[in-house]
C-alpha cells in the first residue's frame, strides 16, 4: 500500500536525488512479482476486499432494510458504509502496489488518499460511539431507555462524520502526482511546511488510536465490571466478546501508528525494516475494515436471528414454490393418468 496510505518517506531521498532526463532512459519495472513479502500482502489484500466488501456489504442490506430502524441499526449502518467504502478503494491500493506506480492522476492521488482517511476515522470514531453507547446502556439502563432515540444517534453519527473529515483534509492539501526514476508515485509533498508532516502524524495517532484505545478500553472495562457484579449474568460470551474487540482494535491498529510514527526519523532506521513494518501495519488497519461487521454485528443476536430468518425465508420461499410447482405437476399427471386408465377400460 505504497504511498497512498502512509507517507512515503522514500520520497524525500527521491527529491533530493532527482534527474528529470533520466525518464528517457530509465523505464520503471515492477518487481512485486519476485517479492514474497509483496505478494503476501498483495494476497491478503485482495481477500480483505472480497471479504469487506461482501461482510459490509451484506450488513448494509440487512441492517439498512430487513431490521427496523434502531439506535443499534443506526451504528450497524454507519460502520458498515464506512468500511464499505474503504474496501472499494481498496483496488486502487492493491492496483499500485502490483505496479508500483500510481497510475489515476492527480484526482484520484488526492480523492482516494482523502477517501481512506475519511474512513478510517469515520470507522474508529464510530466504534467509540457503539462502545460509549454499549457502556451509557448498562449504567444507565433507564435514562438510557427514555433518551436513546434514532434522531439523536444520527445528529452523533453526522458530527464523527464531520469530524472525520476534518482530520482526512490534509491529504487532500498535500497529496501530489510526480514522475521520478520512470514511474509515477502518488506522494505527500511537505517540503514548503517540514513541520506539517510531524504535526499531521501527531495529530492522527492522537485522534486515530490513542484517545480512541483508551475510550473503548475504559467503557468496556466498566462494562464488564457492571455484568460481573451482576448475578443473572452468567454466560461468559459477553466477556470473550469485548475482549476480542478490544485486542482487535489494538492488534490491527498499533503496528501502523508505531511505523507511522518511527517514519519521521526515517534516517535513523532501516530502509527495507521499515518499509516491510509500514506495509505490513498498513494491511493489517485495513483487516479491520472485515473483521468490524463479524465482531461488531454478526456475533449480535438480534442481527443474527434477522441474518437467519432472511436466508431461511427465502429459501422456504424457493423450496416452496418449487414443492407447490411439483405438487401441482404431480397432481396434473395423476389426472391425466386416471383419464387414460378410465379409457382404456
Amino acid at each position: 500500500m505504497d504511498g497512498i496510505f502512509y507517507e512515503d518517506y522514500s520520497n524525500y531521498t527521491y527529491e533530493e536525488s532527482f534527474n528529470p532526463h533520466e525518464e528517457l532512459v530509465y523505464h520503471h519495472k515492477s518487481t512485486c512479482t519476485s517479492d514474497a513479502l509483496c505478494v503476501s500482502l498483495l494476497v491478503v489484500t485482495a481477500v480483505i476486499f472480497v471479504l469487506g466488501f461482501c461482510g459490509n456489504a451484506v450488513v448494509i442490506w440487512i441492517s439498512g432494510f430487513k431490521m427496523k430502524k434502531t439506535v443499534n441499526t443506526t451504528w450497524y449502518l454507519s460502520l458498515a458504509i464506512s468500511d464499505f467504502v474503504f474496501c472499494t478503494f481498496l483496488p486502487f491500493i492493491i492496483t499500485q502496489m502490483a505496479m508500483e506506480k500510481w497510475i489515476f492522476g492527480l484526482f484520484l492521488c488526492k480523492f482516494a488518499s482523502s477517501v481512506l482517511f475519511l474512513n478510517m476515522f469515520s470507522s474508529i470514531f464510530l466504534l467509540v460511539i457503539i462502545s460509549a453507547d454499549r457502556c451509557v446502556s448498562v449504567i444507565f439502563p433507564v435514562w438510557a431507555q427514555n433518551h436513546r432515540t434514532v434522531r439523536k444517534a444520527s445528529v452523533v453519527v453526522i458530527l464523527a462524520w464531520v469530524l472525520a473529515i476534518a482530520l482526512s483534509l490534509p491529504s487532500a492539501v498535500f497529496r501530489e502526482v510526480q514522475n521520478q526514476m520512470g514511474r509515477s508515485i502518488c506522494y505527500n509533498n511537505y517540503t514548503l511546511n517540514p513541520h506539517s508532516h510531524k504535526i499531521i502524524v501527531t495529530s492522527r495517532f492522537l485522534a486515530g488510536f490513542v484517545v480512541p484505545f483508551v475510550v473503548i478500553s475504559i467503557c468496556y472495562l466498566v462494562i464488564i465490571a457492571k455484568l460481573r457484579n451482576n448475578r443473572m449474568t452468567k454466560s461468559s460470551k459477553p466477556f470473550k466478546v469485548m475482549t476480542a474487540l478490544i485486542a482487535t482494535f489494538f492488534i490491527c491498529w498499533l503496528p501502523y501508528h508505531v511505523f507511522i510514527l518511527l517514519e519521521l526519523n526515517h534516517h535513523n532506521y532501516n530502509h527495507g525494516l521499515l518499509t516491510a513494518g509500514l506495509q505490513v501495519g498498513t494491511c493489517l488497519a485495513a483487516a479491520n475494515s472485515f473483521l468490524n461487521p463479524v465482531l461488531y454485528v454478526f456475533m449480535g443476536n438480534d442481527f443474527q436471528q434477522r441474518f437467519k430468518s432472511s436466508l431461511l425465508s427465502k429459501m422456504e420461499n424457493a423450496m416452496g414454490d418449487e414443492g407447490r410447482t411439483t405438487s401441482r405437476y404431480l397432481s396434473r399427471s395423476s389426472s391425466a393418468d386416471n383419464g387414460r386408465a378410465s379409457t382404456h377400460i
